[in-house]
């Protein structure tokens, strides 16, 4: 498997409900390692820029409007096989059909707060780390 580097967002209601340090130390108990991360506050118009892939389903109102409701937390994760090890561990996105044990499923109050975002591919991973991170933010675990 080759190392690969993800982006993850622990979300308004896991900030909220003070779950950080809980949902980073899932992700490095589980072989993936922090290379950069920080808390922000996401404008409206933020969030509809990173969202603008979703700009045209119903739900992109709701959900640019809660991701700029409070302060979330972005991240860049590495490991081994990042980008579906991480999805693994959030678990589905509806957090009645994640497995036990996943993020979502512990923590999620529904489908709309789920509690955490991870990239689906490394194309995205790369364009949403992007978003967020400058190179000089990123630390290079190989150095």
């Amino acid at each position: 498997m080759a190392i690969e580097q993800t982006f993850s967002i622990i979300k308004p209601d896991g900030v909220r409900r003070n779950l950080v340090g809980k949902i980073l130390s899932r992700f490095e108990e589980n072989d993936l390692r922090i290379v950069a991360t920080k808390m922000i506050h996401m404008s409206k118009s933020e969030a509809e820029g990173f969202y603008a892939v979703h700009h045209e389903r119903p739900f992109f109102g709701e959900l640019t409007e809660f991701m700029s409701s409070g302060p979330v937390v972005v991240s860049i994760l590495e490991g081994e096989n990042a980008v579906v090890h991480h999805r693994e561990i959030m678990g589905a996105t509806n957090p009645a059909d994640a497995d036990e044990g996943t993020i979502r499923r512990d923590f999620a109050e529904s489908l709309g707060e789920n509690t955490v975002h991870g990239s689906d591919s490394l194309e995205n991973a790369a364009i949403e780390s992007s978003y967020f991170f400058s190179q000089t933010e990123c630390i290079n675990s190989a150095a």
